[in-house]
């Protein structure tokens, strides 16, 4: 009895022990845990009140303490932690702006980029924009489906507070009613803070029902004009859906090699509405026409093609645009994105530059149909995508200076003065009539184009300024000189002297 007296208290000792030992490693673990935490917390806190304190005196103790326990570089880009949010800037609004944009993705794009300035300058609330859904692209899309709403409005704020809507009290479901108008085009900093600026003390809501080119060029604070670029490169993001889908096309481009991006804007409104019928039958002549009565907004209807083709203002044709770009030396190898929504005539007006150069490619050949088939019938999206290719490729060709190039042009320049061949059409049709009815010889007419172009391919010079004629200056997004580089070194580099060829 005895001996089994024994043998059981050293097995409830055993039992007891080897539970009592996990407890206290664990509870030991535990303590240390905590003290670690709570000493951590009081540093902190100590460096923060020195810190409000005595700013400077513990820069270099907190510079350290921010290397040793931030995280390695790797792990920072695995966890894809936004960027902290700037702090926000704190103003008494004097009222509401809202905007319909109008015209197609680019045209909005740089209109978004003035009426943020314009809140700006007159401490106005802005309202996310409204996109055009009424014009020939009957595009249904929304600022949210193009645009990264969120970051848009963060990346701001420490400029203008920006709203997805407007309070309900301002709703027209209560009876309220937005003050409606088209500002002045070309208008400078004066026209708003005199004209624009009493309307909000009497409406509280205004609402600017047309927006493009409604800012001034040239004579805008330089604090206004870095405002437009740092909207336009920074703050106008695509969504998560585009960005992804076209940073895939870029790649695919990338992997076969060099890319061209030809920007051939021989669509079907673009001919209907400049009265550009040059190559085309009779039929598609009147087809054109048809379509330019059918919307009454569009003043100019009797329109003399010719005329208008001598005077440079017609895109190239699709035929134009290939002997062009054999002059300039581009080669059956030559990789050539078309950037663009449909080809009139579609293959067969395609045809002569395929057989030119065989390596032509578009979105819609490179990417698997149900890839696009999310941004099929939203034309600003599709749009999107082209835009992503013209800012990565390695040289950007239009074959008209409408808004898109004039845009990607601008951005080209703030990315570097990446190579933009921008084609003097009014050049170009003198030399191709001569060359086409055997005046010209080729030899001769490849070296005429080339000459024509040495300073038109995207080299830094300063925006042309025309008093009293804003419309015939040259645009500020395509050359957005104010935001090209910063220092005493500005004016050599803007020097036509100095920067007669791309580095």
């Amino acid at each position: 009895m005895e001996v089994r007296s024994e043998n059981s208290i050293q097995v409830r000792s055993d039992k007891f022990l080897s539970t009592v030992i996990p407890r206290t490693r664990l509870q030991v673990w535990f303590f240390r845990v905590c003290s670690s935490i709570l000493l951590w917390t009081c540093l902190v806190h100590i460096v923060a009140v020195a810190e409000l304190w005595h700013p400077r005196l513990l820069t270099g103790f907190t510079s350290r303490i921010s290397w040793i326990t931030r995280p390695p570089l790797r792990l920072q880009h695995s966890l894809h932690s936004p960027p902290p949010l700037v702090p926000p800037r704190y103003y008494r609004s004097n009222g509401f702006l809202k905007v319909s944009c109008n015209g197609g993705l680019n045209q909005m794009r740089a209109a978004i980029c003035d009426m943020v300035t314009v809140a700006r300058l007159l401490n106005l609330t802005l309202v996310v924009p409204e996109l055009d859904k009424k014009s020939f692209w009957a595009d249904p899309s929304d600022f949210e489906d193009i645009f990264d709403v969120r970051h848009f409005i963060d990346s701001l704020r420490d400029e203008v507070r920006i709203v997805r809507r407007l309070p309900k009290r301002f709703s027209s479901k209560y009876g309220f009613e937005a003050f409606q108008m088209p500002p002045v085009s070309w208008s400078n900093e004066k026209y708003y803070l005199e004209q624009i600026l009493p309307l909000f003390s009497k409406h509280k809501v205004v609402h600017f029902n047309r927006t493009d080119t409604r800012l001034a060029n040239n004579g805008i604070p330089l604090s206004l004009q870095k405002l437009r670029c740092r909207v336009n490169f920074q703050g106008l993001k695509f969504t998560p859906q585009i960005e992804t889908l076209g940073h895939k096309l870029v790649h695919i481009l990338q992997e076969k090699g060099p890319v061209v991006a030809l920007h051939l804007r021989y669509e079907m409104d673009m001919l209907a509405f400049s009265g550009c019928t040059h190559g085309c039958t009779v039929e598609e002549a009147e087809e054109l026409k048809r379509l330019r009565y059918a919307f009454p907004w569009w003043r100019e209807k009797e329109i003399v093609s010719e005329e208008r083709r001598q005077q440079g203002l017609c895109p190239l044709t699709p035929e134009e645009a290939t002997l062009v770009l054999q002059a300039l030396g581009f080669t059956k190898e030559t990789q050539i994105y078309i950037a663009s929504g449909e080809i009139y005539g579609s293959e067969r007006r395609l045809a002569p530059l395929r057989a030119a150069f065989p390596r032509i490619v578009k979105k819609e050949t490179l990417l698997d149909p149900a890839e696009l088939q999310q941004f099929q019938n939203h034309s600003s999206q599709m749009a999107a995508l082209d835009f992503m290719v013209t800012l990565a490729s390695n040289t950007f060709i239009p074959t008209y200076d409408g808004n898109m190039a004039k845009v990607v042009e601008g951005h080209r320049r703030y990315l570097g003065f990446k190579k933009s061949i921008l084609p003097d059409r009014k050049k170009l049709v003198e030399l191709l009539d001569l060359h086409q009815n055997g005046t010209l010889p080729w030899n001769d007419f490849a070296l005429a184009v080339r000459q024509a172009h040495e300073k038109r391919m995207g080299q830094p010079f300063h925006r042309r300024i025309i008093p009293d004629k804003p419309k015939e200056e040259d645009y500020f997004y395509a050359n957005p000189q104010e935001c090209l580089c910063e220092g005493t070194g500005c004016e050599d580099l803007l020097d036509p002297r100095k920067s007669s060829k791309l580095q």
